[in-house]
């Protein structure tokens, strides 16, 4: 018992922990060379650039990224001392927590959401029987399903994510469904009226990450950031072989990606001066 109450008092809020380095957390890897797809100690390393320079960077024991988006955040205010004014992120982000917290200090999000993709396929917009396609009367508080029948909210339902993060999710049911001929294509459960779960809050949220992204600057900004983090992954692990972190424990491994991030912005810098030096001496050649 003492031993497993020491075990606890260690991993804390995760679920596992490694005993050759206390910090790390077992995280489900990318298959390497021998197509080993199995669990391995790491940590979940979060970094913010800007023309490929590191601006800030983070390391976490969640293996999700929805999770590390607040506290990294922050962490660019406490080094910087302000905020950004634009967040691009892929959809391992787009959560009702972190929308609410960019919302709340003034940060626009072009973030994408986990549906976001599947909304734009033709199958998913044809589809009636989906909540996201049913008619809302948001003045009545009511939605209609396909065959015209009211669902009238009937309840209210919470829940609190890991996080502490606290959401609200309204319910509404059909009054009767027994005998409706679209049954069966509308949803499978042996009750006799459908139920729904909607959260407003978070589809709020989501219609406003929609009209950002496909806007034309939303649309711009999509295009680059593929070039801007995920660029700056592939140099460091790939040009320059850095996959496996030689220190131990979170400080040490903090301190190591930021020596390692300094070496980044460097090379970057020293790229940029050598072609401005290039364009000079062309200039005056030409001349």
């Amino acid at each position: 018992l003492v031993s497993y109450k020491r075990h606890l008092e260690i991993m804390g809020e995760r679920n596992s922990y490694s005993k050759t380095d206390l910090d790390a957390t077992f995280m489900r890897m990318k298959e390497d060379a021998m197509n080993n797809g199995q669990t391995k100690p790491g940590y979940n390393v979060q970094i913010a650039t800007e023309n490929q320079f590191i601006t800030n960077y983070g390391i976490y024991w969640r293996p999700t990224d929805w999770g590390t988006m607040i506290p990294f955040l922050d962490s660019f205010r406490e080094r910087y001392g302000t905020q950004s004014n634009e967040v691009v992120a892929d959809s391992g982000y787009g959560n009702e927590a972190n929308y609410a917290y960019m919302e709340s200090n003034g940060i626009e999000a072009y973030v994408k959401y986990n549906m976001f993709h599947a909304e734009t396929k033709r199958r998913y917009a044809n589809n009636g029987f989906l909540v996201q396609n049913m008619y809302y009367n948001a003045s009545e508080d009511y939605y209609v399903c396909p065959m015209g029948q009211h669902m009238e909210r009937c309840g209210k339902q919470h829940s609190v994510s890991d996080l502490g993060y606290r959401s609200e999710v309204d319910v509404y049911r059909a009054v009767n469904c027994k005998g409706c001929p679209l049954r069966g294509m509308c949803y499978s459960s042996v009750i006799d009226r459908r139920s729904i779960k909607v959260n407003h809050r978070s589809d709020s949220f989501k219609k406003h990450a929609r009209e950002l992204l496909t806007s034309e600057r939303g649309m711009m900004l999509r295009s680059s950031r593929p070039i801007e983090p995920e660029a700056v992954f592939g140099d460091i692990k790939f040009n320059h072989g850095f996959r496996r972190f030689r220190l131990k424990s979170n400080r040490k491994v903090r301190i190591e990606f930021g020596l390692v991030a300094l070496a980044h912005n460097l090379r970057k810098y020293s790229a940029i001066l050598s072609k401005r030096m290039m364009g000079r001496n062309h200039a005056y050649a030409t001349i």
